[in-house]
């Protein structure tokens, strides 16, 4: 999917660049896959915010996505290439032989007319999803389970892509999108290829307006707080921060500090991505 640039006619078209869509074959979204989605403006159930700097935004609904892809033997044919509000990269809509329709994630290299299946037997082309054991090693890989039947939870974003290295006893031996490298039960199921929308990183949004349609919302530094609302706050004219290290707005670490806490799958990490 490649971007475009405007003519800077206005400050704000100056820095766009967008993507020109060319990949869309459809602006009509199915309807029976659609449904509504609340804005939470990053608040929990109590009302807090818990996830800072969101609300407002333009209003989406909810596109149904088959992670699971549990309609085994079954063969589908591409429909349409679709935009999807909710995630960085494209949806295809899939009609399946027997009549029933669900959405994958498009991956690089998937046209409308294209034929794909999932199931243990079928071959490891581009959008077909098998378990990790039937697929040859170098190959890459997307929308990945981490618990067998749960549905796809890792490499789902635009562009990423993670390639099977090794499979070793009842494991599969997989690079991430991050460089880390770490073990998946090999009966989790997978699909074949890259995500699409590569070039989603080129993207240059241009203007605050357009962040706002997101539902992004400003992020205060917090050097330009007062010493109340944030570590980093008060002093006369502009100050260093005046510590060993960034903190975050309620004193902790906040560049280089781990913060795994899930020792439970640590075993099944072979290299992190760090250092």
């Amino acid at each position: 999917m490649p971007v475009k640039s405007f003519k800077p006619t206005t400050p704000s078209l100056r820095g766009t660049v967008l993507a020109d869509f060319s990949d869309i074959t459809t602006n009509e979204p199915e309807k029976s896959l659609l449904t509504d989605l609340k804005k939470q403006g990053g608040r929990n159930n109590y009302g807090r915010v818990t996830n800072r700097h969101q609300g407002g935004g333009a209003k989406r609904n909810f596109r149904i996505i088959d992670f699971k892809r549990n309609k085994v033997g079954v063969p589908a044919r591409v429909a349409t290439i679709e935009y999807d509000p909710n995630r960085s990269s494209r949806i295809a809509l899939v009609n399946y032989a027997d009549g029933e329709k669900r959405y994958i994630i498009a991956p690089v290299g998937l046209k409308v007319g294209d034929q794909i299946t999932s199931g243990p037997e079928v071959e490891a082309k581009v959008g077909n999803a098998l378990p990790l054991a039937n697929i040859p090693l170098g190959t890459m890989i997307h929308a990945i389970e981490l618990v067998p039947g749960k549905g796809a939870k890792l490499v789902r974003s635009a562009g990423t892509g993670a390639q099977l290295l090794a499979k070793e006893e009842e494991y599969a031996t997989i690079r991430m999108p991050s460089g880390e490298m770490r073990k998946i039960l090999q009966r989790c199921y997978a699909t074949v290829g890259q995500v699409g929308n590569a070039d989603h990183g080129n993207v240059k949004l241009g203007k605050a307006g357009r962040s706002r349609h997101l539902g992004i919302r400003p992020t205060v530094r917090g050097v330009a707080m007062d010493p109340n609302s944030h570590p980093h706050g008060g002093g006369e004219g502009r100050s260093p921060i005046g510590m060993p290290g960034p903190k975050t707005p309620w004193g902790k670490p906040a560049l280089g500090v781990k913060t795994r806490r899930n020792k439970r799958t640590t075993k099944f990490i072979v290299r992190r991505r760090t250092k």
